[in-house]
């Protein structure tokens, strides 16, 4: 690929559409170098990889305007391929850029914006195309968040007024999306962090959270009755709502606090262990509303399918995650999911990791007497040799993968013109359950975006749809769709549809859902390589932290996971070891790992000095 991040990878629109282009083609790719095989030697064999990605299925976008209009259009900004990749690269090309492209006003404190060395956490590039470095102004206010070294800090500014007039929203024409192009981030895989999840803990214990910012979740919504409607969460939400009666508020809150501690009272549910948790909300006393927002926006599982633990256990983290850095459990990081799996890549790199990007695999190399891999060769006939090898799941053949057996992840992106539920401030980030009509279906979870997520241009959302597939994800989706927006492009409309956020553009797919599959069922795979599936359909991130230490730990038992960097100065390189005539990936001996070098790969070792009163 020449993009990070594979499946959870963000694109810009032109990039998406590039995506877009590339899986309803699906070619297969030829052999650059035809006498690879020469170089396999008679004891050994070779595990051929798959030449055609095949995670992506089903992909049909929609454009809701003029798409003719966009004929000539190029996007704004667009830059040269050039070989750099991060915050470094970015703030050399954003001088040379405010000359031809004068940036939009910025809504930052007057310090950090002269500051950028000293701002909190980075602009990072986007993983869209590659090493292309990607430049996006914060012209947007938003409430963001920085990872600090042991906790998360809140930035102060103020979210913007809504500027959405009594006439309705702006209008967005095609041509609009095109030219501002590079100010969206579209995700493949929509998540959220809980802010007390594993992968929040890991960033902060890492101090990968050096490379990222985030936004808290402003709103939980609900669609009930044909209507949206926001969702009281905190003690203080569920007492100010004038949604619920005082009855309704008193009942609710002493179901959630029951919930935190249920442990601790078991004969109030272990009658109903064998129960679904719909089931058991019934018996609490709770009237139908509550009983909604509990099952579909707080505890968010299946009606049908979720146990009484099981929704009990999913309420207590809801809960345990409210106020640590929101009023809602959730953050998104800034520029997109995509920016996570890159800022581990700065580190890593940091430290001596090397990515190629756009240097496929033509095969694993196993020796016959051992059964262990050695080496893969590449697609320009050059052997690799290595002790463990990592694979992603979509490069495994067919005749490695005859008994495993997929899910699928049903998506869609669309982007819209106003909010599906309006209020003061249009700078909302929303997660809305839509319960399934018919009963054995999943239910859809949507996460709109605002512009000041860096996901979108102004007066735009970005709404992500996702549930478990039962059939294409056009089927399983549009559905939803119908019932939130108004796809309607001519001009005559009901007045219900005006009232709904008009969709400007739709993309659908089907994603492979490889967590959870058993590493025996791959057929005749080495015990030192190891796979790692693509995202699963859980709104966190949880499953990805667990596969990763756990891969980690079988390869070193004794080692550390992901432990805490050292001080750059703590550093000291081996002159020898680093010379450029040894390796050609080398920094030069004065070089430190800042984060403005973060993508410079170092082939030397590094020794780490400790101090003695360091943790």
């Amino acid at each position: 690929r020449n993009y990070y991040g594979g499946n959870w990878a963000s694109f810009s629109f032109s990039g998406l559409l590039s995506w877009i282009k590339e899986n309803q083609q699906k070619t297969d790719t030829s052999d650059d170098c035809e006498d690879w095989r020469k170089l396999i030697l008679e004891n050994e064999e070779v595990i051929s990889l798959s030449k055609k990605d095949k995670t992506i299925q089903h992909v049909e976008d929609f454009c809701f305007g003029d798409q003719d209009s966009a004929e000539d259009v190029e996007e704004a900004g667009a830059l040269p391929k050039l070989p750099i990749f991060g915050a470094s690269g970015a703030e050399r090309v954003a001088q040379e850029l405010e000359k031809e492209y004068p940036p939009m006003e910025s809504a930052l404190p007057e310090a950090e914006s002269q500051e950028p060395e000293k701002a909190t956490g980075t602009k990072p590039a986007s993983a869209m195309e590659g090493n292309d470095t990607e430049i996006t102004s914060k012209n947007e206010s938003c409430h963001s968040t920085a990872l600090g070294e042991s906790a998360l800090e809140l930035g102060k500014t103020e979210a913007a007024p809504s500027e959405i007039s009594a006439q309705g929203p702006k209008k967005i024409m095609y041509s609009q999306i095109v030219r501002e192009g590079r100010r969206f981030n579209i995700d493949l895989v929509s998540k959220l962090l809980y802010s007390r999840g594993l992968l929040i803990d890991l960033l902060i214990k890492s101090n990968v959270s050096r490379y990222a910012e985030f936004k808290n979740a402003t709103r939980i919504l609900a669609f009930r009755e044909g209507k949206v409607e926001q969702v009281p969460c905190s003690r203080a939400d569920v007492f100010n709502s004038r949604q619920l009666a005082m009855v309704e508020k008193r009942m609710l809150m002493k179901f959630l606090t029951f919930c935190l501690d249920y442990e601790q009272h078991p004969d109030e549910y272990q009658d109903y262990e064998n129960s679904t948790f719909a089931q058991f909300l019934r018996t609490r006393k709770l009237t139908p509303s509550l009983q909604h927002f509990i099952l579909h926006s707080i505890a968010m599982v299946s009606e049908t399918d979720c146990s009484t633990l099981e929704g009990l256990q999913a309420t207590k983290k809801f809960l345990q995650c409210l106020g640590r850095y929101g009023n809602t459990p959730f953050l998104f990081p800034l520029y997109g999911q995509g920016e996570i799996p890159q800022c581990f890549c700065r580190m890593c790199a940091v430290f001596g990791g090397i990515y190629c990007l756009r240097h496929s695999v033509q095969c694993l190399v196993v020796d016959k007497e051992s059964g262990r891999c050695k080496a893969i060769v590449d697609h320009f006939g050059q052997r690799i040799s290595a002790n463990y090898f990592i694979v992603e799941d979509s490069y495994l053949s067919d005749s490695i993968c005859t008994n495993v057996c997929y899910r699928q992840i049903s998506r869609a992106v669309l982007i819209t013109d106003q909010s599906v539920l309006n209020t003061d401030s249009e700078q909302q980030v929303s997660i809305l359950t839509v319960p399934p009509v018919d009963l054995g279906k999943p239910a859809v979870c949507v996460i709109e975006l605002c512009s000041s997520t860096m996901t979108c241009m102004k007066d735009t959302y970005l709404v992500h749809l996702t549930c478990p597939s039962a059939k294409t994800a056009r089927e399983d989706l549009e559905p939803v769709v119908q019932k939130l927006f108004n796809l309607n492009t001519e001009k005559e409309t009901e007045n219900e549809e005006l009232e709904k956020p008009r969709v400007l553009w739709a993309v659908y797919f089907n994603m492979r859902d490889s967590s959870g599959v058993d590493k025996n069922l791959y057929d005749g795979l080495p015990s030192n390589v190891y796979v790692c599936s693509g995202p699963d359909s859980a709104l966190g991130n949880d499953c990805a932290v667990k596969q990763a230490e756990t891969i980690f730990q079988e390869m070193f038992p004794t080692e550390e996971f992901c432990p805490p960097p050292p001080n750059p100065e703590d550093i000291i390189y081996d002159e020898d070891e680093i010379a450029p005539e040894e390796s050609g990936f080398s920094n030069s001996p004065e070089t430190k790992p800042e984060p403005s070098t973060e993508e410079s790969s170092s082939g030397g070792s590094t020794a780490v000095k400790k101090e003695d009163n360091e943790e």
